[in-house]
């Protein structure tokens, strides 16, 4: 199968080729879940727990996620616990919730005295680095009784280290490109027309600042935090720059190009507007999406690269801005169109007790079946590709407005690198870099160069 998603393919998936998505009005494919939850009102609408299964495996297990926080999210995962509590009466799970800024260096100290999890989902770009060093468990969709046809070819490469995979996919997004309409417009822009290049957001970023006074685009720069590259990858990407060769069919992450002329003349384009133009918040060394999300709500901000859950929370806090919030696929660079191909997998320590096996197997099975792929990603997609063709999806496509836009994308989607250091080169030396140029402490060519030799550095020692 390719990693290339084609045109048919995505428009498959969202039901535009007919017959591809099943009828909303259509019963769940797992009998004895909940009925559906609405993203309007989810607690009043979740149905009783499943009836108790007549038999199933029991064991007991230590389980690690981050948080659920919008409303439709925590509703589904509670009728997900409900479900699992009825339905599997002989499992008993303790589940701890760590935040996202948190879960990683939490799991590498407990993991490395010897605790930790028996089983975590955990963002695409971490597994690799556990399953390099011994910390986790053989985990392939064949073991749960599922294909591995059924995953995205790039997600389960996530999961794979030297020949053997170690998780499987729950979900998998790309985000989408963010604009406000209504600011557009009074800065003289056509407010059906944003930007189709990188190119262009600058000029548009630019034309913003200078008639409203205000950033045009929302840029995140923060070290030491996954928002940094998930945004500047994709320009890195677009104008043919990569940190390895990642953007490669078949990548060997053996290569840098970080400093190759593609991914310089990438770098330029976030000086352009932080540096030369200062056209961006001032603040976008500090800023996560969580800053960058207060600057738009607040209409300081008129572009921002983020997920679709962004719109349910302008609705919510800024009901009377949510008609001009528009959702559009990425602009494209000279070589192409890129987002970072992104979300979770589940996997299982090596310290999970044999005795209870069966039982985090079973859990697995559930947790990546085609419907609840759907129902604990709401705002994502389902990393089981049977979760296209479950009635959730088609629930989702007409609760969740531009989740069409983020799904096309998933075509434009590229990895990070599958190697231990991923987390180290991505969070680190690549926002690193940014901070070296943006603040001119070095020019883009030192920028570029110092990165390439840290890279090395790291790939030497691993």
């Amino acid at each position: 199968m390719k990693d290339q998603l084609s045109r048919r393919e995505v428009l498959r998936m969202l039901g535009l080729l007919g017959g591809g998505a099943v009828l909303a009005g259509c019963q769940p494919l797992v009998p004895a879940a909940p009925a559906p939850v609405s993203q309007q009102a989810p607690a009043e609408q979740a149905a009783a727990p499943a009836e108790p299964a007549v038999s199933g495996p029991t064991g007991s297990f230590t389980n690690w996620q981050v948080p659920a926080e919008v409303p439709v999210d925590i509703a589904n995962w509670d009728s997900f616990w409900d479900y699992v509590s009825v339905a599997y009466p002989g499992m008993e799970i303790q589940t701890e919730f760590i935040g996202y800024g948190d879960m990683l260096d939490k799991l590498r100290v407990a993991v490395r005295g010897g605790g930790g999890p028996n089983v975590a989902t955990l963002p695409i770009l971490w597994g690799v680095e556990f399953a390099a060093n011994g910390f986790l468990k053989e985990l392939s969709p064949e073991d749960v009784g599922y294909s591995s046809d059924q995953f995205w070819p790039k997600a389960l490469n996530s999961c794979r280290w030297e020949g053997k995979t170690y998780g499987i996919p729950t979900n998998n997004e790309t985000m989408a490109f963010i604009y406000n309409k209504r600011i557009f417009e009074k800065a003289g822009l056509d407010p059906d027309q944003p930007p189709q290049t990188w190119e262009e957001v600058v000029e548009f970023s630019q034309k913003i600042n200078k008639d409203l006074g205000i950033s045009g685009f929302g840029l995140v720069a923060r070290l030491n935090h996954g928002n940094t590259p998930f945004r500047f990858m994709p320009v890195l990407w677009s104008y043919g720059g990569a940190a390895l060769d990642e953007t490669e069919d078949n990548p060997t992450f053996k290569e840098i190009r970080i400093n190759s002329p593609e991914s310089r003349a990438a770098m330029q384009v976030y000086y352009d507007m932080y540096v030369r133009d200062q056209s961006v918040p001032r603040s976008s060394l500090d800023n996560t999406q969580t800053e960058n999300r207060e600057l738009f709500l607040s209409e300081q901000v008129a572009m921002m690269i983020s997920h679709p859950v962004e719109y349910s929370v302008i609705a919510d806090t800024r009901p009377e801005m949510a008609a001009d919030v528009q959702y559009v696929l990425y602009p494209e660079g000279p070589v192409r169109r890129a987002a970072v191909f992104g979300g979770s997998n589940i996997h299982i320590f090596t310290n999970a007790p044999d005795e209870s096996r069966e039982a985090i197997l079973e859990f697995v099975k559930i947790r990546t079946n085609p419907e609840w792929s759907n129902r604990l990603a709401w705002f994502s997609n389902p990393g089981n590709r049977g979760g296209f063709e479950d009635p959730y999806f088609e629930l989702r496509k007409q609760q969740i407005k531009f989740l069409e836009v983020s799904t096309e994308m998933l075509q434009y989607g590229v990895p990070f690198p599958v190697v231990p250091e991923a987390t180290e080169i991505m969070n680190v030396i690549v926002p690193t870099m940014l901070h070296n140029f943006m603040t001119e402490t070095m020019s883009i060519d030192e920028a570029a160069a110092d990165a390439e030799k840290k890279i090395q550095e790291v790939l030497d020692r691993a």
